[in-house]
């Protein structure tokens, strides 16, 4: 499994890259991910700053 670590702002996640189904933009400068199976993640950043976070963590984990 290829853990990828997303910031919030009530605390920050260690999320299963393969879980992720979705990116959507929310309010105030954050991003909704949808997860395989469960309620989507609220978490900071634009969308595009997360997909970089979550490509960047999937190669890092290699």
């Amino acid at each position: 499994m290829k853990f990828v670590k997303l910031e919030s702002r009530g605390g920050n996640y260690l999320v299963v890259a393969s879980n992720i189904a979705w990116l959507r933009t929310a309010e105030n400068g954050q991003t909704n991910v949808g997860m395989v199976g469960g309620q989507p993640l609220l978490v900071t950043g634009s969308i595009e700053e997360v997909a970089q976070k979550i490509t960047d963590g999937i190669a890092a984990n290699g």
